[in-house]
């Protein structure tokens, strides 16, 4: 595939690395030695850290990611997935005797995905293997997973965080696993300097200890937090407003093979969306458009192509932010390509 151009926006990912194996259409596992045949079988880059990476070099950005990986084979295939699409991993640390972070996904009929993970080399990132330079010189910063990140102390992601936004950086945060109130705790720094957390529903309720969403969100934003987009699976997403209310987005309707990954395709969108100088709205709607197109395919490195792909897929559902986002694009190419001068006319 063609690589991001020099004058792409660049993304650092910070967060967890994963190697997904997943199989379809899975009705039911064998008893005993039994076998049964799958229509595909696939292995993948994944994890809020590497399957969003993947996402933003598919969106034009430049992207380097930071995590840890294992010295095996499993690297290997993870390294070659993000190489790939043009992903720079030389942020990834390898931790001998730890194998690279890995799951196995049976992909039932409807798309529902039960796994059996390793939680593996992720968890033994530390901050002293990420490079804090090549982080504040990039225009974005995406914290994947730092609940997985058991390596990294409560201060350690907070300074990162801090350092990024003073180096001008917009910064979001996503977590991986179900959730909890020690975990929100742990990640309360990190998300009081953070631009936006974009959890899922269950997630943001395990966190928070609230059953009412509007009281959960309402919990992140006293911490300081800038904004927060929890995604509802099949209900699309809220987003919060620079007015403070709430604004709902559905899910854009498509045939659902498979939705591990979906929530890295939304923030791989809306971050993309932000960048172009989209309003919260608008860019939470571009990625509502990338998670609904992974779900089309198997594993969360398929369905989305591109952005002018996001963007046709998102003018079946509303035309009019649609039309904003490519205008947007197209500024922002046209701004890309003037000189200095001509910039400044």
């Amino acid at each position: 595939m063609t690589g991001p151009t020099d004058t792409a926006p660049l993304v650092a990912v910070i967060g967890t690395h994963i190697v997904d194996v997943l199989g379809r259409p899975v009705e039911f596992i064998p008893a005993g030695q039994g076998s049964t045949r799958l229509t595909e079988i696939r292995a993948t880059a994944a994890g809020t850290g590497a399957g969003t990476a993947v996402d933003l070099a598919k969106l034009g950005a430049r992207v380097t990611t930071f995590g840890a990986v294992g010295a095996d084979l499993l690297a290997e295939i993870l390294v070659a997935a993000l190489n790939a699409h043009h992903v720079d991993t030389s942020g990834l640390v390898t931790k001998t005797g730890a194998q690279t972070s890995a799951t196995i996904l049976p992909i039932r009929p409807n798309g529902e995905r039960p796994a059996w993970h390793v939680p593996g080399a992720t968890r033994l990132l530390e901050l002293a293997d990420v490079d804090l330079g090549r982080v504040c010189s990039c225009d974005a910063l995406l914290l994947g997973g730092p609940d997985a990140l058991a390596a990294l102390t409560a201060t350690d992601l907070a300074s990162l965080v801090a350092a990024a936004k003073a180096a001008g950086a917009l910064v979001a945060v996503d977590v991986l696993q179900p959730g909890s109130q020690r975990d929100f705790d742990r990640l309360s720094g990190a998300l009081a300097a953070a631009d936006w957390f974009w959890p899922n529903a269950d997630q943001l309720r395990a966190l928070t200890g609230r059953v009412d969403l509007d009281l959960a969100i309402a919990d992140v934003l006293a911490l300081g937090t800038g904004g927060v987009a929890v995604t509802l699976g099949a209900d699309g997403c809220l987003v919060t407003g620079t007015d403070g209310g709430l604004t709902h987005i559905p899910a854009i309707d498509g045939p659902v093979v498979d939705t591990t990954g979906c929530g890295d395709g939304f923030n791989a969108g809306m971050l993309t969306g932000l960048m172009l100088g989209c309003d919260q709205v608008d860019a939470a709607w571009l990625g509502a458009a990338c998670g609904s197109l992974v779900a089309t395919g198997l594993g969360s490195d398929a369905g989305l192509q591109s952005l002018a792909h996001a963007v046709e897929f998102l003018r079946t559902a509303n035309g009019l932010v649609a039309s904003r986002i490519e205008a947007a694009r197209a500024a922002g190419v046209a701004t890309a390509t003037m000189g200095p001068g001509e910039q400044s006319a």
